[in-house]
């Protein structure tokens, strides 16, 4: 029999993703998402695989699940600025009920835990690039706070459980990542600037562009995820995954202007609050721990998101 893994936040950008390279790993894939941004079309390639179930919910409701589960990958949450903005608090108590009840689901079966966080549990980082020992600089009240301390407070509670009921957990921050599936409307920068730019829109800069961010490509990420989940060594691991390249948005849309040959103008627009100037990911500990780096470069991975967007109706 194969092994039993659940991915909440299954039908979104990168939980679909994650979804089809373990049903190509042969486990059984019990997909849990309540379709607030994900979508069943991102899993149409194996909707009907028989080692597939997808259960409509909400993690913040009491999930029963009657099969024997190996492994829970936690990657439920909105994740873009627009979206937890616009769903503040639905984001807080999906990353604090949902993820207590995720945990509490992994101790009634004795299974292997993992959290998505994020790297905006640095906030605008005061040391550079940030090291998982780095505590972060965050607005605990600010506009951004429904996301980044909501993590920061699943990061705790995950490592409570791991002290009191010696549960095997690791926590994955998640840096820029980008790829086919990405929602064009949902604020990223990537999605923004190639949406922008293959429909000859303005492409849109908040503030001057000199900040600073490191695009990860999504099947360079699911490796590392995966990585995180099964390699030895893990439980209790704080770790970093994300490309330790870094591009300033002025480059970005630049890059991706040249790549479409776009006749769009760059116009800037004033920075959000609390938006961090820098984000680059020390990733040595997944070197080290999980044998993991980024293989794909960002023109490589552009080229394959682009044509995604334009086979997209």
């Amino acid at each position: 029999m194969g092994k039993t893994a659940v991915v909440t936040g299954g039908a979104g950008f990168i939980g679909s993703h994650l979804c089809e390279a373990l049903i190509k790993g042969k486990f059984k894939v019990i997909c849990i998402d309540n379709l607030g941004t994900g979508k069943l079309s991102n899993l149409k390639a194996i909707l009907n695989n028989k080692n597939f179930k997808f259960i409509k919910k909400d993690v913040r409701e009491n999930i029963k699940i009657k099969e024997k589960i190996d492994f829970i990958f936690h990657l439920a949450s909105y994740a873009s600025p627009p979206y937890y903005r616009k769903y503040s608090i639905d984001t807080l108590m999906t990353n604090s009920l949902g993820t207590y009840n995720m945990l509490e689901l992994a101790k009634q079966k004795k299974a292997k835990f993992l959290l998505a966080s994020t790297s905006e549990v640095y906030g605008e980082p005061k040391v550079h690039p940030q090291k998982e020992e780095y505590w972060g600089n965050v607005n605990p009240v600010g506009i951004r706070s429904c996301y980044d301390e909501a993590k920061r407070f699943a990061e705790a509670l995950t490592m409570e459980y791991s002290r009191k009921y010696n549960l095997d957990v690791r926590i994955i921050r998640i840096f820029n990542t980008y790829g086919p599936r990405l929602q064009k409307d949902d604020g990223r920068v990537i999605s923004n600037f190639i949406y922008q730019a293959l429909n000859n829109l303005p492409v849109t800069i908040y503030g001057d562009g000199t900040q600073t961010r490191s695009f990860c490509y999504v099947s360079d990420m699911i490796e590392g995820i995966i990585k995180a989940m099964f390699v030895k060594n893990t439980k209790g691991q704080v770790i970093n995954l994300g490309n330790c390249y870094e591009f300033t948005i002025k480059e970005a849309a630049v890059i991706i202007k040249k790549m479409l040959n776009s006749k769009s103008k760059i116009v800037y627009k004033p920075l959000p609050g609390d938006d961090p100037t820098r984000r680059r990911p020390d990733i040595t500990k997944a070197k080290k721990l999980l044998n993991w780096q980024p293989k794909v470069s960002l023109k490589q991975g552009l080229l394959k998101t682009i044509e995604w967007f334009k086979n997209e109706k």
